[in-house]
């Protein structure tokens, strides 16, 4: 199967002229995407490309420091947000050898006063890079910019899954969105590539801005492996577990991977769309045949995912699939 990832430009939505065939004809294209591969790029969304310029500068900035500086701000079991160091966390759940990376965790910004956080513990004020004093406003700024894309995305596919307005916007109030700034340095000749194993997203979606370098790898249904395309202003959009839930099957959430065999250092910082902590995930449409899955709650899925990723921790059977495959 010859299959690429399909770009898909927003900017109609936004002109004067706007009407309900170009909503029709992007939501068209939003839908194919999803059912055919759950990956797709989109280009026209309004996202300055100085801001992603500015994003991939910071990311050199966060990573390039001394090593004493950055383990000082790093994560622990109680509070899910800092440093991660290289080679730190193995896939969710499993045994296997820990991905080849290091990242900074962040979550959706929340003051230390806010009443969310008596009722749950995942919210916190974030701990931003010390070493980085201007890191704060810009990764703002970008996502600002995402939540609003995300909403555009949203509000589109409640009308192309015939949902009323709302039943998929309305769960990203006060949500458990998160952004990891990710590291992938270059490994030594017969060592393996740094990377990320093949996975599932577990979110409602996921917006990625493309590295140059490349090494983002997604899994095609007859199980090969493809880099997307996507040209430069673009970002890569992908579907999570929780919209396959929503959707009642009919979106997929597809396997992807990173291994980074360029020789090059390489940066990410990928955004991954999450709802409300109490949240329970549950087919808002009747499922397509043999489509079977427990339903959802945000908030425990969220601690477990994070719980299980301690190497000395394992899922058990209060934990939900957590999207680690094999490759």
């Amino acid at each position: 199967m010859n299959m690429t990832i399909k770009t898909i430009d927003l900017s109609p939505l936004t002109e004067a002229q706007a009407d309900s065939r170009a909503k029709d004809q992007i939501t068209a294209a939003i839908l194919e995407s999803c059912r055919d591969i759950g990956f797709f790029c989109l280009t026209g969304t309004g996202l300055p490309q100085h801001l992603i310029s500015d994003m991939h500068a910071l990311m050199r900035d966060i990573f390039n420091t001394d090593t004493d500086s950055k383990y000082a701000q790093a994560i622990t079991r109680d509070n899910y947000r800092g440093y991660i160091p290289l080679g730190f966390f193995t896939p969710n759940g499993s045994a296997e050898d820990a991905d080849q990376y290091e990242g900074f965790k962040l979550h959706h910004e929340t003051s230390a006063d806010h009443p969310i956080i008596a009722s749950c513990d995942l919210y916190a004020p974030n701990r931003w890079p010390e070493h980085t004093p201007h890191a704060k406003g810009i990764i703002l700024d970008y996502w600002h910019h995402l939540d609003r894309l995300t909403a555009t995305l949203l509000s589109l596919l409640e009308h192309g899954l015939g949902l009323q307005d709302g039943a998929l916007t309305s769960p990203m109030e006060m949500p458990l969105t998160n952004m990891t700034l990710l590291h992938y340095p270059t490994r030594p000749a017969g060592k393996k590539p740094s990377g990320i194993h093949p996975h599932k997203d577990t979110d409602i979606l996921t917006i990625i801005a493309p590295d140059p370098v490349g090494g983002l790898e997604v899994r095609t249904p007859d199980g090969n492996w493809i880099e997307p395309n996507c040209p430069e202003g673009g970002v890569i959009v992908n579907i999570g577990d929780m919209l396959e839930l929503w959707s009642g099957g009919r979106l997929v959430s597809t396997p992807h991977r990173v291994v980074n065999r360029s020789g090059k250092t390489r940066y990410s910082f990928p955004y991954f769309a999450v709802p409300r902590h109490d949240v329970v995930i549950t087919p808002l449409i009747t499922p397509i045949p043999d489509f079977d899955r427990p339903d959802v709650h945000c908030g425990h899925w969220s601690r477990e995912i994070w719980r299980t990723n301690w190497k000395d921790e394992s899922a058990d059977e209060d934990t939900p699939a957590l999207g680690t495959i094999s490759d």
